[in-house]
C-alpha cells in the first residue's frame, strides 16, 4: 500500500483531463467506495474464459474493509461519459488450477500481494431512455493498467452498473467489470490474471452552474439571471403571494391567483389597480364602484343616486313637468299639457280655431289701409293670448276685400292687412316661424258685394291652422 497515496493522486489529475458524469446538467460526479477483486475467472488453454468452480464463492473475494476504489468522470453528451477509476486492494485469495485435474481449482494466498489499478472507461447510461429519475442502469468498456504485486500488465475492460439516485445528486452504486488480461499464466508476482472487480459505493453529481446563485441550477432555472424560488424552477416571488412575477400582474403587492396576483381591499372581484372605488364594493362594468339604484351610472357620477334613471339626464329620471304623459326632454311644450301625438303640445281645437275667426272677423282697419282701429286692439291682445296656449302651432293668415276699387289694388290691400296682422302678433311674442300670411283680395267672397253688409262680411281675416 506504499504506492496507495501516489495512485489516488494519479487518478485525480487524469480525471481533471477526463470526460464524464452522470448528465450534462451536472457534467462531473465522484463516486468512491469498496471494491472486491475476484480471481475465480481463468483461461483454459489461453484461448476463452471459464469460471472455476468453487465449493464457497466468499473463499475468493479479495476485500480491504476501507475506501478502496476512486472514480472522478465527466458528461461528454448523448448519455455517454468517459471516466477514470483509481483502486488498490489486498490479494489473500487466488483461485488456481489445480494441474492434470479436470476443471478443479483451489484458492490459495499468493503471498499477501498488493492490488493496484488504474481504468479507463466510456459508460452509457440508460437512464433517460428509461425516463426514470432514480433507476439508471450502465454499460462501459474501456482499459485499464495493473498491479499484481511484482506484477503488472495491461487489461481490456467491459462491465456493467446500477445507480439508484435516492437523493437528487447522490445514489448508491454497484457495478462488476471484468478485466482481461493478455499475461494469465496464473503465477503469483509473474503474471496479472484475469478477473472481476466488483464495485459498491456513493456516487456524487456536481458542476452544474447557478449564475443567480438561488439555490437552482441554471439548466433548471426557467429564470437564471433572477435570484428565485424551487417551487417557481427558479423563478422570483416579489411578493410572497404565491403568485412567481411572470405570471402576477401586481408583482410587488400581495395578492390572489383569483385576481392575477393583485389585491382586491373591498372584495368586488375588481383589483385595486384596476378599481375606481377601492374602498366600497362595486361592479367590474362600472370599474368597481356602487350603483345603488342599479342604473348603470356609477354612485359619484349620479346626480340621483337613489332613484333610477338616465344617463343622458346625469342618473337622474326625466321630468315631466305638465304631467301630460310626454317627457320634457321629448316635449315640445314642457309646461303645457299636450297630448303624445302633438309630441306634448296641446292640440288646437275646432272650438279654438272658430273663437280664433270670430274675433278675426271683428278685426277693423282704416278705410282703404292695413292700419288697425284703435278698438281693434284689446281684439288682437286676445288673439295673441290663444296663440300663446298652443307654442307648437301654426297658424296661416289670410286677407280679404270687398270688391270695391280696382282688383289689383284690392290684392295688395288683403296682403298688406294680413300682413299687418301677423306683424303685431309677433310683436306681442308669437314665434315668427308660427305665422304666415297671404292676401286674396276679391276672390274669396263670403257674402254678396251688393250690399253694405255683404261688402262687410267680405272685408276680414281668417286664421287657419297649418297642419
Amino acid at each position: 500500500m506504499k504506492h496507495l497515496n501516489k495512485l489516488f493522486a494519479g487518478a485525480l489529475i487524469l480525471a481533471g483531463f477526463a470526460a464524464n458524469a452522470q448528465n450534462s446538467t451536472n457534467p462531473w460526479a465522484v463516486s468512491f467506495g469498496v471494491n472486491a477483486i475476484d480471481t475465480k475467472i481463468s483461461m483454459k488453454g489461453n484461448d476463452h474464459l471459464r469460471f472455476e468452480k468453487l465449493n464457497n464463492v466468499k473463499e475468493n473475494f479479495n476485500i480491504v474493509p476501507s475506501v478502496s476504489y476512486l472514480s472522478v468522470a465527466k458528461n461528454v453528451g448523448d448519455n455517454f461519459s468517459f471516466g477514470l477509476t483509481g483502486s488498490f486492494n489486498k490479494i489473500t485469495k487466488w483461485t488456481n488450477h489445480i494441474p492434470q485435474t479436470k476443471n478443479t481449482s483451489e484458492v490459495i494466498n499468493p503471498g499477501d500481494l498488493d492490488f493496484y489499478g488504474v481504468d479507463a472507461a466510456i459508460t452509457y447510461s440508460f437512464k433517460s431512455l428509461l425516463k426514470s429519475k432514480w433507476f439508471d442502469p450502465t454499460l462501459n468498456l474501456g482499459g485499464g493498467y495493473t498491479f499484481f504485486g511484482d506484477a503488472s500488465a495491461g487489461t481490456v475492460n467491459a462491465g456493467w452498473g446500477l445507480n439508484f439516485w435516492f437523493a437528487k445528486n447522490v445514489a448508491l452504486t454497484l457495478g462488476s467489470t471484468l478485466k482481461y488480461s493478455f499475461d494469465d499464466t496464473r503465477l503469483a508476482n509473474v503474471d496479472v490474471p484475469t478477473h472481476i472487480f466488483h464495485q459498491a459505493g456513493l456516487k456524487f453529481q456536481f458542476g452544474a452552474k447557478d449564475r443567480d446563485d438561488d439555490g437552482i441550477i441554471d439548466a433548471e432555472d426557467t429564470c437564471p439571471d433572477v435570484k428565485g424560488l424551487e417551487a417557481f424552477q427558479g423563478c422570483p416571488d416579489s411578493d410572497s403571494d404565491g403568485i412567481q412575477d411572470s405570471a402576477d400582474a401586481c408583482p410587488e403587492e400581495a395578492g390572489s391567483p383569483e385576481m392575477n396576483g393583485c389585491p382586491d381591499q373591498d372584495g368586488d372581484t375588481v383589483a385595486d389597480k384596476d378599481d375606481a372605488c377601492v374602498d366600497v364594493a362595486g361592479l367590474p362594468v362600472l370599474k368597481g364602484c356602487p350603483d345603488a339604484d342599479g342604473d348603470g351610472i356609477a354612485d359619484q357620477n349620479d346626480k340621483c343616486p337613489t332613484v333610477k334613471g338616465e344617463k343622458a339626464n346625469g342618473g337622474c329620471p326625466w321630468p315631466d313637468t305638465d304631467g301630460d304623459k310626454v317627457l320634457d326632454k321629448d316635449d315640445k311644450c314642457p309646461t303645457l299639457a299636450g297630448t303624445v301625438a302633438n309630441n306634448g303640445c296641446p292640440e288646437v281645437s275646432e272650438d279654438t280655431m272658430k273663437k280664433l275667426n270670430d274675433y278675426a272677423k271683428t278685426i277693423l282697419f282704416d278705410s282703404a289701409k292695413s292700419s288697425f282701429q284703435k278698438q281693434t286692439y284689446p281684439i288682437l291682445q286676445a288673439i295673441v293670448a290663444i296663440l300663446k296656449e298652443y307654442p307648437s302651432a301654426k297658424f296661416a293668415l289670410e286677407g280679404h276685400t270687398d270688391s270695391d276699387g280696382k282688383d289689383q289694388s284690392n290684392l295688395l290691400l288683403s296682403q298688406s292687412r294680413a300682413a299687418a296682422v301677423r306683424t303685431f302678433l309677433i310683436d306681442n311674442g308669437i314665434a315668427a316661424d308660427r305665422l304666415t300670411s297671404e292676401g286674396f283680395g276679391e276672390t274669396k267672397p263670403v257674402a254678396t258685394n251688393a250690399t253694405k253688409a255683404g261688402k262687410a262680411q267680405n272685408r276680414r281675416v281668417e286664421v287657419k291652422l297649418v297642419k
